[in-house]
């Protein structure tokens, strides 16, 4: 998603609930280096955002309305989210 839309849409990854060694073994084994990541060591970000457990996505547009998706979405799911958040 970020070699498609990364030039529109700013990504960060948001790792929690882990040391980082396997946070930075799972960026590096799934390949997303290319985009920045933080690491919510005590949940707050998460929290703020409703997030519960993950997989989770928070959508925020230039209007400052927030979205959170709780769980997976599939690659389709994912893209046409975006296109739909580019598009607003």
């Amino acid at each position: 998603m970020h070699e498609q839309y990364g030039d529109q849409v700013n990504f960060i990854g948001m790792a929690g609930r882990d040391d980082l060694e396997p946070i930075g073994l799972f960026i590096a084994e799934r390949g997303v280096g290319g985009f920045q990541h933080t690491v919510d060591e005590d949940g707050s970000v998460w929290a703020s955002y409703g997030v519960q457990s993950q997989p989770a996505f928070v959508f925020i547009n230039d209007d400052g309305t927030i979205e959170t998706n709780q769980g997976a979405m599939g690659e389709a799911g994912l893209s046409e989210r975006l296109e739909s958040l580019i598009a607003s």
